[in-house]
């Protein structure tokens, strides 16, 4: 099984940006809008896959195009140790708008399902890699900041949080971007206890991964 961690929080908050640090000969990212990465030199560490050339970066909205991506990087030839989802969201915002003509509530139940494999098949690949899904944050009825969906009919169906053991929430507090660890009764955050020594780190994945691999092997 392979380590998953789900970054939440609002644009610009420094979700993408915590990528930076990130070895780029071992990473792999499956950009969903196709934004730039907001951060220097990314164009030359990410280098976009095609069919006919070989790269460590992907732009696609569909959620086919992304399962047969990651069983792509699940191959051990391919040196892959760390996938970035980003903006996760889009994936079911996205297929919502194309099939919003259509009659009934089924499409919800197959978009929560879309997005339900999606994280499967993360968790389901090798345990020596790690995914990192970004996606924004929305507030509840109860006022909390939760992963954004579609809305009721979705979250109805699925609680995205629920199907990983770490969530991180993007906050920028005093001028700095961090991420907080653990719930603060506001923001869905959790970590296992005594993974990070703080409430909040630094929004940096590659720090992130780090306290994961010491947490989980003792060193």
């Amino acid at each position: 099984m392979a380590n998953i961690v789900l970054v939440i929080g609002e644009s610009g908050s420094g979700k993408s940006t915590s990528i930076r640090n990130l070895d780029s000969s071992e990473t792999f990212v499956i950009n969903v809008l196709d934004k730039p990465l907001p951060f220097r030199s990314a164009s030359e560490k990410y280098i976009r896959k095609t069919k006919n050339s070989s790269g460590n970066y992907y732009s696609t909205d569909d959620y086919k195009n992304i399962l047969m991506t990651i069983n792509y990087v699940n191959n051990p030839e391919n040196k892959i140790k760390n996938v970035i989802i980003d903006d996760f969201q889009y994936i079911m915002a996205n297929e919502f708008m194309r099939r919003a003509s259509e009659k009934g509530y089924s499409k919800f139940t197959e978009i929560a399902q879309h997005a339900w494999q999606i994280i499967d098949a993360c968790s389901k690949s090798r345990e020596d890699m790690f995914f990192f899904i970004l996606s924004h944050s929305d507030e509840d009825t109860s006022g909390k900041m939760k992963c954004k969906t579609i809305g009721k009919m979705l979250d109805e169906k699925i609680t995205i949080e629920g199907m990983f053991t770490t969530v991180l929430h993007s906050i920028v507090t005093d001028g700095k971007y961090k991420f907080l660890t653990q719930n603060d009764g506001s923001h869905i955050a959790k970590s296992p206890m005594g993974m990070f020594d703080n409430a909040f780190i630094d929004n940096d994945l590659n720090f992130v991964k780090t306290k994961m691999i010491d947490y989980y092997t003792g060193a």
